[in-house]
């Protein structure tokens, strides 16, 4: 009877230490792939901020154009001389 108590015990520490060991490596490999996500958000938040920088150089241009649009003198308009046609044809 004891000696078979002490192979299942044997037998109860092996499978769980694979059961962790398994579970090590499902953790081993989830970290990797978060570390790879990360890498790659990261490199996309430095993409972000270089379009954000961009567009705001474009904003600040297009502020000075329109400010510029705003100060041109303003052509008064002429009126021009309607010229109908005589109904006669003439």
């Amino acid at each position: 009877m004891r000696k078979n108590t002490m192979v299942s015990l044997l037998f109860a520490a092996a499978l769980v230490a694979s059961l962790i060991g398994c579970e090590d490596t499902k953790a081993r490999q989830e970290n990797e792939q978060l570390k790879a996500r990360v890498t790659e958000l990261v490199k996309e938040s430095g993409s972000l901020g270089n379009r954000v920088d961009e567009l705001t150089q474009e904003n600040a241009r297009l502020k000075e154009e329109n400010e510029q649009l705003k100060r041109r003198p303003k052509t008064k308009k002429t009126k021009k001389s309607k010229h109908r046609r005589n109904p006669s044809g003439q």
